[in-house]
């Protein structure tokens, strides 16, 4: 399957698994919560059936993993070898995956009336990712030293910039969000 129809098919997909998510969470909400699963466990068990769907439907290969830890649901996708399909779902710079865990957090937030910081994580981009965020971090650090002036770094998501920020504050330096919309970047300095 190519790229072009992988992203073609998942576009559909999601405009199916919308309506699939509004009858699920009416039949949800009909049949009552249950109170020995906690609400993190909840989230996890409704986007893993709505990705799970979307992988069908895209006919991808995929195992997903659910975990629930520092009071965020995490989602893996990953398979046992390389996957195109897969990998179309990470997109460029990480933008269809961003895409779909908005889909994933939407149908928690249908399924529940609850929003959800979930975090969905494809073949361990978001793993990769963070070792390279972590680096980005320490750069930017060495130049504030070397040249005592600020350091803009370049737009990133949210969840991004908050790794970023937790790294430059473990070097013990300071780091603030500026920009608006896609334009939200990190701004590194000594005090």
């Amino acid at each position: 399957m190519s790229v072009e129809s992988t992203e073609e098919a998942t576009a559909a997909a999601a405009g199916e698994l919308a309506e699939a998510t509004e009858e699920t969470s009416e039949e949800g909400a009909a049949a009552g919560r249950g109170t020995s699963v906690s609400r993190l466990e909840e989230e996890g068990d409704i986007a893993a059936d709505y990705l799970e769907e979307l992988l069908d439907i895209a006919d991808i290969d995929g195992d997903i993993d659910i975990e629930v830890r520092n009071g965020r649901t995490y989602i893996s996708i990953a398979a046992e070898d390389d996957s195109e399909g897969l990998e179309s779902l990470v997109g460029r710079d990480g933008e269809v995956l961003e895409a779909l865990q908005e889909l994933a957090r939407l149908s928690v937030l249908s399924a529940t009336e609850s929003r959800s910081r979930l975090v969905l994580d494809i073949n361990g981009y978001r793993k990769e990712r963070a070792g390279d965020l972590q680096q980005i971090a320490e750069d930017a650090v060495a130049k504030v030293k070397e040249t005592g002036a600020s350091v803009a770094l370049a737009p990133m998501s949210a969840y991004e910039r908050k790794i970023v920020h937790d790294a430059v504050a473990d070097l013990g330096f300071v780091s603030e969000s500026e920009g608006e919309g896609a334009g939200r970047h990190i701004v590194v300095s000594a005090d």
